[in-house]
């Protein structure tokens, strides 16, 4: 499984889960299923680093 630092990102943002899938407008259940290191569209992936206020040049700080 892909491993990346969303969980941690978000965590240090003091962010909710059901409040960064509300922001990038998926649902917690896929958000889930990526901080577990689970596949992802490239589309989901840049609707979550725009939600957490990154830029897409940010995606190497979040996913691998």
């Amino acid at each position: 499984m892909n491993t990346n630092h969303l969980r941690e990102i978000r965590e240090s943002l003091m962010i909710s889960k059901t409040e960064l899938a509300r922001k990038a407008n998926i649902s917690s259940i896929t958000l889930t299923r990526i901080e577990q290191g689970k596949p992802s569209r490239m589309k989901t992936k840049r609707k979550i680093i725009l939600a957490l206020g990154l830029k897409i040049s940010d995606k190497n700080k979040v996913f691998h």
